[in-house]
């Protein structure tokens, strides 16, 4: 899957495509379907949060604007604010979520596939190794484990507003680096 296709199958969704709809269900969904599982621990809450945001995705295809950064941002971006929300939804009242990972399924990438989603894993990687280990942390806790920036602020013992300045730089810091 290259970045190239994504982003036509979501300038063409923001005509109405639903072809090109189609097409990026089937190239990014199992990738998604397993961030919303990362985050809400239930594959029945998965579901729903993945049906969310492609709704979301459909709805706001329109708007999207081509920025030279990764298509896929903007749709991780889109699925991980479903899955938060959803999250932050069930915590507020009082539910707790389960893990239920099994049954996934996702179809086997293609060697090519592999061998950019491992070049990217790597790049990712080496750049969050040039942040310091608690705005690394920090920085996996906000955006890949769901958690909310005072829940960090009092596990790192920082101000809000210091966590907030932590994860802003740490972004910052891994876009430059993403950049190179």
């Amino acid at each position: 899957m290259v970045s190239d296709e994504i982003e036509d199958w979501i300038m063409r969704c923001g005509l109405g495509d639903r072809q090109a709809f189609d097409r990026l269900y089937t190239a990014t969904s199992a990738q998604l379907f397993g961030l919303c599982v990362r985050i809400l621990k239930d594959r029945a809450f998965a579901e729903d949060a993945l049906q969310e945001a492609f709704v979301r995705i459909w709805q706001r295809s329109g708007s999207y604007v081509q920025t030279g950064t990764s298509p896929m941002g903007w749709l991780v971006t889109v699925t991980r604010n479903v899955a938060i929300d959803r999250l932050r939804a069930e915590k507020g009242k009082g539910g707790e979520t389960s893990l239920i990972l099994d049954m996934i399924e996702a179809p086997d990438p293609n060697p090519e596939d592999v061998a950019l989603a491992r070049s990217e894993a790597q790049r990712i990687t080496a750049c969050f190794g040039e942040l310091s280990a608690d705005h690394a942390d920090a920085v996996r806790g906000a955006y890949l484990d769901g958690q909310s920036y005072a829940d960090l602020a009092a596990r790192f013992d920082v101000p809000l507003n210091t966590m907030r300045s932590w994860l802003r730089r740490g972004l910052l810091a891994l876009r430059e680096c993403l950049k190179r």
